[in-house]
């Protein structure tokens, strides 16, 4: 199998489930206990925090709170924000955010409370001017994504966040999750108030994250209980999730194998675009705004979701867009967001690589793609078309 499908999950680590192992077993010790098997796991959560907090730039290890992953993470953020600013009832953000801001956006709106959407471009830059003019005292909160799970577009959150603070006394959240361990992040140093991860984005195990909870914010406790995590989020901690996130988020602390990351999509994208006719790039050419990841492309006159289908046939893993929105036969919203036309977005394969592919994987990819496309353009009988000169 060949797996280009990192921004829906990544493979666990060999590091992160060796680290994770004892404590499903022999150690599995109650972190609030005050024994010697209790301190051990506690001791094992405080580590991993401190290594959370180290990926992310965090000034104090009481920033980061543990959660089950970016859904709940970027709930917590947005109503615990609204719950901190009552009397305000606006709510700012961007139309191409994950679905768990997007949807909980739409949510909110449905019970009166005013939510601004910002634009993107036809590259998928956001319109900072915009976002700027929905600043004002009634402002809540405002969510801002740092990177792109469909385009890798990565946007300027903390030049947003001091904005946000000079215009308003809203609450800054970004959802970092796609961003973490693909490019450097250092909340230390910027206004950003609120930062969530999920540790399966970056090879850690599924249904653990985190909420970065800046020192200045007071976030009300998201469940209460018996007051774990500092009275913030109560309940037993799932010691061996906490750990494997510790581990995972030492790993890619090093960002340097995503160089080799970059070369590879850098490879794949302009052979695709250089030898696939009718193909066309949603994002920036601009590497200096986009993950070195993630390459999102669209192949005029067909189905994404059957190109993706024949390519999985040859054992590659590839998607079409979001995971968590994959199977609804509708073009992204994303793209939609982008005006990407509806026949081109139909047709877009995301690719998104990670730190374990090869080059060998890429040029597989390269050999079974240009066939698989004219297989299904062929199905569609629209091969010469010209759709695409109308589009471009």
């Amino acid at each position: 199998m060949i797996y280009l499908d990192n921004n829906a999950t990544t493979p666990l680590a060999d590091e992160v489930f060796a680290a994770m192992g004892p404590f499903l077993k022999g150690r599995f010790g109650n972190p609030s206990s005050g024994h010697a098997a209790g301190r051990e796991a506690k001791a094992a959560v405080d580590e991993a925090r401190e290594s959370v907090a180290e990926l992310l730039g965090a000034s104090d290890l009481s920033e980061i709170v543990f959660t089950s992953g970016g859904t709940e993470s970027d709930n917590w953020a947005i109503r615990g924000a609204l719950e901190m600013r009552p009397g305000k009832n606006e709510i700012v953000t961007t139309r191409v955010e994950h679905e768990a801001v997007r949807r909980v956006c739409e949510g909110l709106e449905q019970q009166g409370f005013t939510v601004k959407w910002i634009d993107v471009d036809s590259q998928g830059t956001l319109d900072l001017g915009q976002l700027r003019a929905a600043l004002s005292e009634r402002t809540a909160v405002v969510s801002v994504m740092l990177a792109n799970n469909e385009t890798g577009t990565v946007f300027p959150v903390a030049e947003i966040a001091e904005m946000v603070k000079d215009r308003s006394d809203a609450l800054m959240h970004v959802d970092g999750v796609n961003a973490a361990g693909k490019i450097e992040i250092d909340l230390k140093n910027t206004a950003i108030d609120l930062f969530s991860i999920s540790a399966h984005k970056f090879h850690g195990p599924k249904g653990v994250g985190a909420l970065y909870i800046n020192k200045r914010t007071n976030l009300p406790p998201h469940a209460l209980g018996g007051g774990q995590e500092s009275g913030r989020r109560a309940g037993t901690e799932a010691v061996h999730q906490i750990v494997g996130i510790g581990a995972a988020a030492k790993l890619v602390s090093d960002l340097a194998p995503m160089e080799n990351v970059r070369e590879l999509r850098q490879k794949l994208e302009s052979t695709i675009l250089g030898d696939i006719a009718e193909t066309h790039l949603n994002g920036p050419f601009n590497e200096a705004v986009r993950l070195p990841n993630t390459a999102n492309i669209s192949f005029a006159n067909l189905n994404g979701e059957v190109l993706m289908a024949l390519l999985d046939e040859a054992g590659i893993c590839v998607s079409t867009g979001s995971a968590c929105n994959s199977g609804s036969h509708k073009a992204s919203a994303v793209l939609e967001a982008m005006n990407v036309p509806y026949a081109l977005a139909t047709g877009s394969i995301r690719f998104s690589l990670g730190r374990y592919n090869t080059a060998a994987e890429i040029d597989q990819v390269l050999r079974v793609l240009p066939e698989a496309v004219a297989s299904v353009r062929a199905m569609s009988g629209a091969a010469s078309s010209g759709f695409f000169d109308t589009v471009t």
